[in-house]
């Protein structure tokens, strides 16, 4: 769970939900552990996103952001600044908001507690869906 949900928060593309799923759906007395362990995971991968676009800030500049989602997430930094991280668990434009946090240095510790928060909220709901039916 850890590597799968660690995974799908880098830009590689990844199906840790289905994977969540598929455990609850094994060992559903589990659904704490799985819920941290996705949770840790996925947060860790967003760090290592937020660690890219650190790195990434010397051959990049903020004119070169062109696509769709690179051009979403910076509507939503300007406008909602780091409280923009709580939507990290969006698909694409999560990850790009991840990499922007580390590209205008914001500061580590709070961008890592909105990430987990968001996470956290997503898997939660996951998991109450999946105990729910």
């Amino acid at each position: 769970m850890f590597s799968g949900a660690f995974l799908a928060a880098t830009l590689l593309p990844g199906g840790s939900e289905v994977l969540l799923v598929a455990l609850l759906n094994d060992v559903p007395v589990m659904w704490p552990e799985l819920l941290v362990v996705a949770t840790l995971g996925n947060t860790l991968g967003a760090i290592t996103s937020y660690g890219l676009g650190r790195v990434g800030r010397l051959a990049k500049n903020p004119q070169d952001l062109h696509s769709k989602s690179h051009q979403t997430a910076l509507m939503w930094v300007e406008r909602y600044g780091i409280w923009a991280l709580l939507l990290s668990w969006l698909p694409i434009i999560g990850d790009v908001l991840c990499v922007l946090a580390g590209w205008l240095k914001w500061p580590l510790m709070a961008s890592t507690l909105l990430i987990f928060i968001g996470k956290i909220l997503r898997y939660s709901v996951i998991v109450f869906i999946f105990m729910s039916v």
